[in-house]
């Protein structure tokens, strides 16, 4: 792959790194539309990445070919484009605001907030200014100037902490790339599109795969119905697409959802079929569980918060238990690999040049980064080894996570539970301090909303990046360049819309029901003063058995069907969502490639490439007429 970094596409993956937040910020919180950058796929930087490709980059070519930028340029700037957006959005940049500045604006007399929480939350870590506060959230006088000040000192705490836990995450996938890339030989579905995008066969001026009817046909079905969609938001008297229906199962206790996702169908045909059944198999199975609980009045009275995303607590613990296990499995089947990591990081020669960073900076940047982490959260508040504990669960969470959105293709994925939700049941709040839980509470910041994160994005980059020529090391450049300049621009571009229009009239979950949520649950416990909860660590143990016994049978016998990834992720609330498209495609795939061979598997891939093309083009350009037109509510895309 020719001309992969350059200083030009450098900055244009920079500058592009900035439009994705522009974009992003004023679709959710002024358009109140489509949300660009809150997946693993993100369809802003897919947008803009259709519009480089396709339109400017072609326009490039047919001026003077030599101007133009090469595949490898243009896959640069994706990557960076990835990797910002998963920072711009629900994976930090729209938490962080509103969850500092909340104690102050949203304690009452009725929340206790000012007994509870306030007096145990270390000042530099929030916004202390009440009218500072207060304009955030309802919009700034006429003619008052911005209080930047007011964010400066907690911001200056914040962010540190922010870049070396976004380093680390960094320096874990440049240590599994080589395992999950070369040896376990992962299908990275995610990355296909990109890809396929910019592959070119020296024959005019477009790149191949925007000459495949196949592809235009895919992209038509999704951009078609996501027209008569948001002309349906326009006009009424035009009928919507409804894509998606439900009935109610188990004596009306719970739904079983139909819903039609052209991304997850679309990335999901690339996945192997032995993980597309696991997915949608150990969903329904855990779907029949709980109809029966629910009838049979089992479940727990414990409150695991709102990112207990299983819809259980039981389940949540059960998840729990089964991601520990299928951690520990794979550092086992990689201890050749993390034994040679281990060697390079202790002074020894070993082929590292494929990485972008060597494994001595990889792991001691793992290290000593780690530490600084804990370090940090024990001065926001945590006992150390709460901290350290604290940590130990996030990672297990983010890798799992990352394992998954690289071997399964899902783009839109959450886990079953969190990490300080998972420490407050296993200690129980009695036995942690109030600062304690209060700074676990803070961790909402960066870990509780688990729908985007820099450690699945960099590894997607990892593999975009796979067949670059050139020293690898400037790609680490280019990622946390990325990140640091999306997270700086979103700051930014938060506080000037806050201030401008008001936090409570932009997204409401952002700036009403997001901030509000790790006070409410960190108060509630601390009232609560609960012991360590059996029945949660029965569960973790339920979970790490099981997980045990899928990963033996399935290393054991040739004939097992089940995949493990299925089974860590099945409970969650967005597989109840999205079961029946992977369902379908599960299904289709296994007929194409029964009676039409690889071959016409093959030839298929650009149909279902240009499903998710299509409805993210769709929503991007629907963005752009709702800014002209002031049309809100007029979402084309949300999973």
């Amino acid at each position: 792959m020719n001309k992969f970094f350059t200083t030009r596409a450098f900055i244009s993956g920079l500058l592009l790194s900035i439009l994705v937040a522009i974009i992003d910020h004023y679709s959710i919180d002024i358009v109140h539309g489509s949300y660009m950058a809150i997946d693993h796929m993100p369809a802003g930087a897919i947008f803009i990445f259709f519009f480089l490709v396709f339109i400017i980059n072609t326009l490039l070519k047919r001026i003077n070919p030599k101007i133009a930028f090469s595949p490898g340029e243009l896959l640069l700037v994706y990557i960076m484009m990835l990797v910002a957006s998963s920072v711009t959005e629900m994976g930090f940049g729209s938490q962080i605001l509103p969850i500092i500045s909340a104690p102050l604006y949203y304690s009452t007399a009725e929340n206790q907030w000012d007994k509870l929480i306030i007096p145990h939350l270390k000042k530099f870590l929030i916004v202390t200014d009440k009218k500072a506060v207060t304009y955030f959230f309802e919009g700034l006088p006429k003619g008052e100037p911005i209080p930047w000040s007011a964010w400066i000192k907690p911001l200056s705490v914040w962010l540190p902490f922010i870049f070396i836990l976004y380093f680390v995450m960094v320096c874990i996938s440049s240590i599994l790339r080589k395992q999950w890339m070369e040896k376990e030989k992962l299908v990275y579905p995610l990355t296909i599109l990109p890809r396929e995008m910019v592959k070119e066969d020296g024959k005019g001026f477009l790149p191949c795969f925007f000459k495949n009817p196949l592809m235009w046909l895919g992209f038509s079905i999704a951009f078609i119905i996501g027209t008569i969609n948001a002309f349906h938001n326009y006009f009424e008297a035009i009928p919507a697409v409804k894509l998606v229906h439900s009935i109610p199962i188990f004596r009306r206790t719970t739904n079983l959802i139909f819903r039609i996702s052209f991304p997850v169908i679309g990335f999901v045909y690339f996945v192997n079929l032995d993980v597309s059944f696991s997915l949608w198999f150990f969903n329904l199975l855990f779907k029949i569980i709980r109809g029966t609980f629910n009838i049979m009045g089992i479940s727990s009275t414990e409150n695991v918060g709102t990112y207990g995303c299983a819809g259980e607590p039981i389940f949540s613990h059960i998840g729990m238990g089964a991601m520990v296990a299928m951690v520990l499995y794979s550092l086992w089947i990689s201890r050749g690999h993390l034994k040679e990591v281990w060697r390079g990081a202790t002074g020894e020669k070993v082929d590292d040049n494929k990485e972008i960073l060597s494994y001595k900076s990889a792991f001691w940047g793992l290290v000593f980064g780690s530490l600084f982490l804990t370090g940090w959260l024990t001065i926001s508040g945590m006992a150390w080894y709460i901290a350290l504990l604290f940590l130990i669960f996030a990672f297990i969470i983010w890798i799992v996570l990352t394992r998954v959105v690289c071997e399964g293709g899902i783009p839109t994925l959450v886990a079953t539970t969190i990490a300080s939700s998972q420490i407050i049941s296993a200690f129980g709040s009695k036995n942690l301090t109030p600062l304690t839980l209060v700074a676990l509470g803070l961790t909402y910041v960066y870990a509780a909303d688990l729908r985007t994160f820099p450690l699945a994005s960099s590894s997607m980059g990892l593999k975009i990046g796979e067949e670059a020529k050139g020293n690898k090391r400037i790609l680490f450049w280019a990622i946390m360049g990325a990140i640091v300049i999306n997270i700086i621009s979103t700051i930014f571009i938060e506080l000037k819309l806050a201030y401008k229009y008001g936090g409570i009239n932009l997204n409401s979950w952002y700036f009403i029901g997001g901030p509000q949520r790790p006070y409410k649950y960190i108060a509630e416990m601390i009232k609560l003063h609960s012991s360590p909860n059996g029945i949660g660590w029965l569960c973790r143990a339920i979970g790490f058995f099981l997980m045990g016994g899928i990963l033996f049978m399935r290393q054991q016998f040739l004939w097992w069907p089940f995949h493990p990834i299925g089974f860590v992720i099945a409970p969650v609330w967005l597989m109840d969502q999205l079961w029946f498209s992977i369902f379908i495609v599960w299904l289709v795939k296994k007929l194409i490639l029964r009676y039409g061979g690889a071959q016409i598997y093959e030839k298929l891939k650009y149909f279902f490439l240009g499903l998710p093309l299509g409805l993210y083009t769709c929503a991007g350009i629907w963005f752009i007429i709702d800014l002209f037109t002031g049309k809100q509510e007029n979402v084309i895309f949300w999973i």
